[in-house]
């Protein structure tokens, strides 16, 4: 009898397969069968790319001699730690019983990867191989992907696009590593008085070192400029508010050169002379000049991917990216919440259709019972797939994160955090059939003589989705963030994208923002018409300065990395690659942890803040000067779009492969011809005085010695597959 063999990308995976598929038969070494079906795992990778040693015993020393190293045939390996699981695994797949092959490693380009290396390994033929491709591990998804699994060759783009991404980081790591390292790590070692310094470099990884790096400089450079704002305090019927003076058109000192912006002065005299020549007619009083009344609705915030999911953890649990994906990943695997590995913060059209059942199964869930049952009444879910929520052309493999409304039980069995973190994703997802939170909007201009005074007030008038959107754990509850007429909007502890501190907006010398607003003072305005005139109890100035950007934390750099297309400033490169970021949502995280490892980024585990290390400067500095490229994120997103041409069939595997080796042997040869150390030493000077311990070290004991030396000689053993 013929029989089905399932081979999943980790136990707890093939796990819920055997249970979906009622296999109750006895669990051997590795695998679980019955008499129709087989079900094994991989855990994790079982095979990977060899050393180049392996090509050649030559390629252990490293020298320039064997630079560029470019492969014809590429050698892989099994792990040493897996190999008895890969040969469990081995047999199965050429079993003579077994004539068809269910793929059910996880979803996307790695799980692809993962397979197709065993496979290659493993010498699988004339065995039929289908493609499971699920968005949950719920009993009920998992059976719909075996019964439209798609033959394997559907995926084959997908794969070449794997294999090329593994070539690619290995390639970059091997080359730029090792010709960095021989030609540059005397200089850097030297100047650490370290006994030898391996420079670690690779696609993604150096080009976040980039953007750290950049970020701290650009802080250490910045200049606070102080400013002055003329505020006036206008009395109301026994309310008082403030009314912002801006140079505008008509303004005695509109578009002259002693304003900071137009809301400010460079100096204080010249707001104190506004003040004394505004005060001349007494008493003080302003003409209402325009009013502007408009309701505004703020809309719930799209579902979270995984780049989103990682933001608000970060903000509000204080856990890095690298801890927010096990936390995800384990509610997937505990069939809590769909696949987390998405880049997509909508729903497909198909997922839309069932939706239904994931509210409903949330009627179970002690914190939205009476909330699921509510939509359900009223039906909010009927209508989803008209709305912005669902988009097909915005999924690539996977739809958002969501909860499944299934395996509330296990939920008693994860930490608190995964607990708070599930109760997260569940918030963000209960908001969406919800209603718009409904602001009332007062926009008031009134003048004094001819200079004008902004004020603009923001009340809650219907709370909408901001009734169900904080978080049980949250400090403050919505309505009690909302009460007195609070004039953000924010819904507490929901993390929305639009509250992002790391925004990229200088608070402090912006225009006023909107100004809490009671009942009383709100009926007061409602009333105002021009030309009223109103009392004005006393003008004032207000000191600011301007903010330094803002350092990343780890979830802003999760962020960046994500949008790193917005950082391009070639306008046709950057609508290219405006929906590719640097690396993907499955390995951001880890690309951090890495920079953390080998110690040139710095995290500090209380705030999530990231700044370099003196060594990650050093680092930093010899890519600038060598291969600049590297630190762009025009370069690494280009790479990361050609990968998804590839998937998609846009562009063959070989075109891709043509252009990766022509950039990788032009590179390599310019850093060889390279002569750079005369000048590294003023950068690692000038980076090592904002490091006390190292500038004590290096500077002053090092004054007289060269930092040059090309390290020809020596050799290294480092990981090889840098990203």
């Amino acid at each position: 009898m013929s029989k089905a063999l399932y081979i999943a990308e980790k136990p707890s995976v093939a796990q819920e397969f055997a249970k979906a598929l009622k296999i109750n038969g006895q669990r051997r070494d590795g695998y679980l069968e019955s008499q129709d079906s087989v079900v094994t795992w991989c855990v994790g990778h079982l095979v990977t790319m060899s050393y180049p040693e392996k090509y050649d015993i030559k390629y252990k020393r490293w020298s320039l001699d064997t630079l560029p190293f470019l492969p014809r045939e590429f050698k892989y390996e099994v792990i040493p730690g897996v190999q008895k699981q890969f040969e469990i695994v081995k047999g199965l797949l050429n079993r003579e019983d077994v004539d068809t092959i269910y793929v059910c490693t996880d979803s996307g380009r790695e799980g692809e990867y993962i397979y197709r290396l065993v496979a290659q390994m493993a010498g699988v033929h004339g065995k039929k191989e289908k493609r499971v491709w699920i968005d949950s591990q719920t009993e009920e998804e998992i059976m719909r992907g075996i019964r439209e699994a798609k033959d394997l060759s559907s995926y084959d783009n997908l794969s070449a696009s794997a294999y090329l991404r593994a070539k690619e980081d290995y390639l970059m790591g091997i080359n730029f590593s090792r010709v960095l390292t021989l030609r540059y790590g005397n200089s850097v070692s030297n100047y650490l008085n370290t006994k030898y310094q391996a420079i670690s470099v690779g696609r993604v990884m150096t080009c976040v070192l980039g953007m750290v790096v950049r970020r701290e400089r650009e802080i250490r450079a910045f200049v606070k400029t102080p400013f002055y704002r003329v505020l006036s305090s206008i009395a109301l019927e026994g309310e008082n508010f403030e009314g912002e003076w801006r140079a505008v058109e008509g303004s005695r000192y509109f578009q002259t050169p002693y304003l900071y912006k137009e809301n400010g002065f460079k100096e204080k005299a010249y707001a104190e002379k506004l003040i004394q020549e505004l005060s001349v007619n007494q008493p003080l009083q302003c003409t209402v000049d325009k009013v502007e009344r408009k309701k505004e609705n703020k809309n719930p915030p799209l579902l979270f991917n995984l780049a989103e999911l990682q933001n608000v953890c970060s903000k509000l649990f204080k856990i890095s990216p690298d801890e927010t994906l096990k936390i995800v990943q384990e509610l997937y695997e505990k069939k809590l919440v769909t696949y987390p590995r998405t880049d997509a913060r909508v729903l497909s059209t198909a997922a839309a259709k069932e939706i239904y059942k994931n509210i409903s199964g949330l009627r179970n869930y002690e914190h939205t019972a009476e909330i699921a049952q509510h939509i359900i009444e009223q039906g909010n879910y009927k209508n989803l797939a008209k709305t912005r929520y669902v988009n097909d052309k915005q999924i690539t493999d996977h739809y958002a994160i969501v909860p499944t409304g299934q395996g509330l039980n296990a939920l008693k069995s994860v930490s608190l955090t995964a607990q708070r973190v599930y109760e997260t994703i569940v918030r963000r997802f209960i908001c969406i059939f919800y209603p718009p939170a409904v602001y009332q909007k007062v926009s008031l201009v009134t003048k004094i003589q001819n200079e004008s005074f902004f004020s603009s007030f923001k009340v809650l008038l219907e709370e909408g989705y901001l009734k169900v959107a904080t978080n049980s754990f949250a400090k403050r509850k919505a309505a009690d963030a909302m009460s007195g007429g609070n004039r953000t909007g924010t819904a507490g502890n929901t993390g929305n994208e639009e509250d992002d501190p790391d925004n990229g907006k200088n608070r402090s010398d912006n225009s006023s923002e909107d100004m809490a607003c009671d009942t009383r003072l709100l009926a007061a305005l409602q009333n105002l018409k021009k030309g009223d005139i109103l009392s004005v109890d006393s003008l004032s100035i207000k000191e600011g300065e301007t903010s330094p950007p803002k350092r990343y934390n780890s979830g802003s750099m999760i962020l960046a990395m994500e949008n790193a297309g917005q950082l391009i400033e070639d306008e046709e490169l950057r609508a290219q690659i405006k929906s590719c970021g640097i690396g993907t949502s499955a390995t951001r995280a880890e690309i951090l942890k890495k920079l953390f490892n080998i110690k040139y980024l710095a995290l500090n585990k209380k705030t999530q803040v990231i700044t370099p290390t003196l060594l990650g400067e050093m680092i930093f500095d010899v890519v600038n000067c060598s291969i600049r490229q590297l630190l762009n994120p025009e370069l690494t997103a280009s790479w990361e779009k050609g990968l998804n041409y590839v998937a998609e069939g846009s562009i063959t595997e070989q075109e891709y492969m043509d252009k990766l080796e022509h950039f990788v042997r032009l590179r390599t040869k310019q850093v060889e011809d390279s002569n750079i150390q005369p000048y590294l030493r003023q950068f690692f000077d000038a980076a090592a005085v904002n490091y006390k311990d190292a500038a004590a070290k290096s500077g002053t004991k090092t004054s007289g010695r060269t930092t040059s030396g090309t390290g020809r000689s020596r050799t290294y053993k480092k990981p090889i597959a840098q990203k």
